[in-house]
């Protein structure tokens, strides 16, 4: 359950594209877990949830990937676990 929590958190329905993102100064979108991230643009750089999208745009079969530094966890999965 608590790594299907993580992974869901990694997934918002639709097709995002990081120009859309850009132009819109950050969003708030729901992921498949049900919870929003907090995306923001600081200085050109785009961040979610605080990690940086290092590769943007990367299309795939199912949507498109944004590549981030680091692994989101949602709030109801404690760190460290």
């Amino acid at each position: 359950a608590a790594l299907r929590s993580v992974l869901t958190f990694h997934v918002v329905p639709g097709r995002v594209v990081a120009g859309d993102i850009v132009k819109a100064g950050g969003a708030m979108p729901k992921t498949v877990n049900g919870q929003p991230l907090d995306i923001k643009v600081r200085d050109g750089k785009v961040y979610v949830n605080g990690a940086q999208v290092v590769t943007a745009d990367v299309p795939a079969s199912n949507g498109v990937i944004h590549v981030i530094d680091t692994v989101l966890l949602p709030a109801s999965v404690p760190a460290g676990r």
